[in-house]
C-alpha cells in the first residue's frame, strides 16, 4: 500500500484542503476517507468511500499543481475497484457465464445438425421423421433387376400400365430406353428419374434371344397406384385356373428354344384339370400372351374373366397343343 501524507490546517495546502491527504503517485489532494485517487486511479486501499466515489463521480477530475488532469479510464482487465461504472455496465451487457456459453454452443450445434439432416439425401430410404418424395416416371413393371445384357422384370403390372399396353411381359430384357443404352438396374432408374411424366419413349428389348422394339408412354406414381388399386378391387371378379404358383418352374433353354412355365401340380376338378392340362405341361402362351415367368402367368390367370374361354398353348413331350379352357372364379 502506498504511504499516505496528511495535511494540517496550517501547512501547505491549508484551508480547503484541511483534513485531506495527498496521492503518493500524482500528488493530487483527496478526502482523507478516500482510498482511490480520482485523478490517476492510484489504489490506496479499500473501503466504502472508494466504491461510493467511483459510482457517484465516474468522470470526476482534480487539479494537480494547478494543471487540468483528464478523468482516469482504467482498462477492462484492471481490478474491480479501478473500473468505472461504464466498464461495469459493458461487462454486464456482453458477458456470459460458462454455463450460458455452453448452452449457446449446444443450441447452434443441434440446430445446424437438424438442418443438415433434413437436406441429406436418404439413398437407402427416408430418415425417421422426414419424408422425401422423389418425382419420377413409372412404366408399370414389378421385380425390376439387372438381367442378361440389360434390365429384366417379373411381370408387366398393373394391367393397362405402360409396359402392358406396349406388349411387354415378364422375362423380357430391356436393352435401350428412350435412345439410351441400359445395362443394369441403376441405368434405367436414372433414366426414369430424368424422363418427364407422360413422355412417349422407344423401348428396345429381347425375348427368347430376339430383339424387338415398342413405344410406351410413362405415367406418374399416382396413376400407377390408381391402376393397381383398380385391379386389386375385391368387388371385381378374378379368374381361377387350378394351380399353385410355387409349384411351377420357369423354363428358359436357348439351346432347345424352349421357353415357358412348367406346371408341376394341378388341382383336381378345377379348370386346368377338367380341360386337359397335365403335370409336366410347359405353358408357352395364355390367352394369346407369351408366358415366360410364373409371376406373369399368375397375373394373366387373375386377369381372365370368370367363365370366359381362353386358349392355352402348351408344349407336351415335344408337341405343341392348343387347349381351350373355361376359366373359373377365384374364391
Amino acid at each position: 500500500m502506498q504511504p499516505q501524507q496528511k495535511f494540517s490546517g496550517s501547512g501547505p495546502g491549508s484551508g480547503d484542503q484541511s483534513g485531506t491527504i495527498l496521492c503518493a503517485q500524482c500528488g493530487s489532494p483527496m478526502p482523507k476517507e478516500m482510498r482511490f485517487c480520482r485523478s490517476c486511479g492510484n489504489r490506496l486501499g479499500e473501503g466504502p468511500a472508494e466504491y461510493t466515489e467511483t459510482v457517484r463521480f465516474p468522470n470526476a477530475t482534480a487539479a494537480a499543481n494547478g494543471r487540468y488532469t483528464p478523468p482516469y479510464a482504467p482498462p477492462m482487465n484492471a481490478p474491480m475497484a479501478q473500473q468505472t461504472v461504464r466498464g461495469l455496465r459493458r461487462r454486464r451487457r456482453l458477458g456470459f457465464s460458462g454455463m450460458t456459453w455452453m448452452w449457446i454452443v449446444l443450441g447452434i450445434f443441434f440446430a445446424t445438425g437438424g438442418g443438415l439432416s433434413m437436406l441429406w439425401p436418404g439413398h437407402s430410404g427416408p430418415r425417421p421423421g422426414v419424408n422425401f418424395t422423389v418425382s419420377r416416371s413409372y412404366v408399370g413393371v414389378n421385380g425390376l433387376r439387372t438381367g442378361d445384357g440389360g434390365v429384366t422384370f417379373d411381370v408387366a403390372s398393373p394391367p393397362d400400365g405402360p409396359a402392358d399396353k406396349a406388349g411387354l411381359v415378364g422375362g423380357d430384357i430391356i436393352t435401350s430406353f428412350d435412345g439410351h443404352s441400359v445395362g443394369k438396374e441403376s441405368d434405367i432408374m436414372d433414366l426414369l428419374s430424368q424422363t418427364p411424366i407422360g413422355k412417349r419413349v422407344e423401348v428396345i428389348y429381347t425375348r427368347d434371344g430376339n430383339f424387338h422394339n415398342t413405344q410406351m408412354t410413362t405415367v406418374s406414381k399416382d396413376e400407377n397406384d390408381r391402376l393397381k388399386e383398380t385391379f386389386e378391387d375385391k368387388s371385381q371378379p378374378k379368374g381361377y385356373f387350378g394351380f399353385e404358383t410355387n409349384r411351377t418352374t420357369r423354363i428358359n433353354n436357348p439351346e432347345t428354344r424352349t421357353f415357358g412355365v412348367r406346371i408341376d401340380w394341378v388341382e383336381q376338378n378345377r379348370p386346368a384339370d377338367l380341360f386337359g392340362i397335365k403335370v409336366g405341361d410347359i405353358i408357352t402362351d395364355f390367352d394369346k400372351v407369351p408366358i415366360r415367368t410364373r409371376e406373369e402367368f399368375y397375373s394373366r390367370v387373375r386377369r381372365a374373366t370368370p367363365k370366359s374361354v381362353v386358349e392355352v398353348v402348351v408344349l407336351r413331350e415335344g408337341q405343341i397343343l392348343k387347349i381351350p379352357v373355361t376359366m373359373g372364379r377365384d374364391r
